[in-house]
């Protein structure tokens, strides 16, 4: 079968090539890839690793949606079934699995980071690690959903967060994908959203959907949080940009206001500011992924109609070296998908 598969760091080590095929595993479930999604930390592989448990040469690609070719007989998945991954291998036995923390796992294997991934036309997981979707909905839209929309579930849902009707969330560097999925989310939620970005196309797009907007290369963004709050500032700070933007989520955080993290773009060594953080008492969480029920909770809205996932282009399998360009494009809004067949 056909993967694309990075052998070496740098951009010269992803390519397409052909691989066996995987291997029928007692309790796994072979899916035939449909769609899979570009993410930051495939960028991360490509070009460091470091700190992730793998072994090269390894299939890139952690989130995407297919149909069944066989599983276990007592799975209830037929062939043809459409599935959706979750994107990482848990043990179900740990702590953190039997409390339905399945992210948390002692023993987790991301895809595409710590064992094979989704950028292929063929995957073996276990039957736990698919959720099944109706034949009709849309598998490029499902790919999306795995790591960034979960991740974003999380970081507007989930423990300490405070977005609802009557509470204020800042988003920073909103066109990114985790960014733009958390706005989407914070909307529904009944929020008052403020997406801060640059660019004309994503200032219109975010103003079209319902949130305010703050163009961050001309704008002090915690001061015009600040004014435009009265002085109150955000509930709720979603940060993925890193230490580019994290002074200015500190200071735009309300007092007992949570700063919700869940990437370091341009850097994960900013000045912790702890003085801040004990003066106004804010708490700071960060966000990887979200359990298997938020995940379901996720793919419920996204079924229902509530969430239509923000999809900046579609590239084919062959053309990943591609789609990682568009992800480091400025003028990238939302998610970038693959499409495998």
């Amino acid at each position: 079968m056909q993967a694309i598969t990075l052998t070496t760091r740098g951009a010269a080590g992803v390519a397409l090539r052909e691989i066996p095929r995987p291997a029928e595993v007692p309790g796994h479930v072979r899916v035939r890839m449909l769609a899979a999604s570009v993410n930051r930390v495939d960028l991360y592989m490509r070009d460091s690793g470091a700190g992730i448990t793998h072994r090269l040469p390894q299939v890139m690609g952690v989130d995407g949606a297919g149909e069944v070719i066989s599983a276990p007989a007592d799975s209830g998945l037929a062939p043809g079934t459409r599935v959706v991954l979750y994107p990482a291998v848990f043990c179900g036995l740990c702590r953190a699995c039997l409390s339905g923390e399945q992210a948390l796992c002692h023993h987790v294997r991301i895809l595409g980071e710590h064992r094979d991934g989704t950028f292929a036309e063929e995957i073996s997981v276990p039957v736990r690690a698919v959720l099944p979707v109706p034949p009709e909905a849309d598998p490029v839209q499902a790919a999306v959903l795995g790591v960034a929309y979960l991740t974003a579930w999380r970081m507007v849902f989930g423990p300490g967060a405070a977005a609802g009707p009557g509470r204020t969330v800042l988003v920073q560097g909103a066109g990114g994908g985790v960014a733009c999925a958390a706005v989407q989310l914070a909307l529904i939620a009944g929020a008052r959203v403020i997406a801060a970005t640059t660019g004309a196309e994503k200032i219109a797009y975010f103003q079209s959907v319902g949130a305010e907007t703050l163009d961050y290369r001309e704008t002090d963004i915690a001061r015009e949080v600040l004014a435009m709050t009265g002085g109150e500032g955000a509930d709720l700070v979603v940060d993925s940009v890193g230490e580019r933007s994290w002074p200015a989520s500190l200071r735009a955080a309300a007092r007992g206001g949570h700063v919700v993290t869940c990437g370091a773009t341009t850097g994960g060594h900013p000045s912790a500011e702890i003085q801040r953080l004990f003066v106004r008492q804010l708490s700071v969480r960060g966000s990887t992924l979200g359990s298997v029920e938020e995940f379901r909770r996720l793919l419920r809205c996204w079924l229902d109609g509530r969430l239509l996932p923000r999809i900046d282009s579609c590239f084919p399998l062959a053309e990943v070296p591609r789609a990682f360009d568009r992800l480091d494009d400025p003028a990238r809004l939302g998610k970038i998908a693959i499409r495998i067949a």
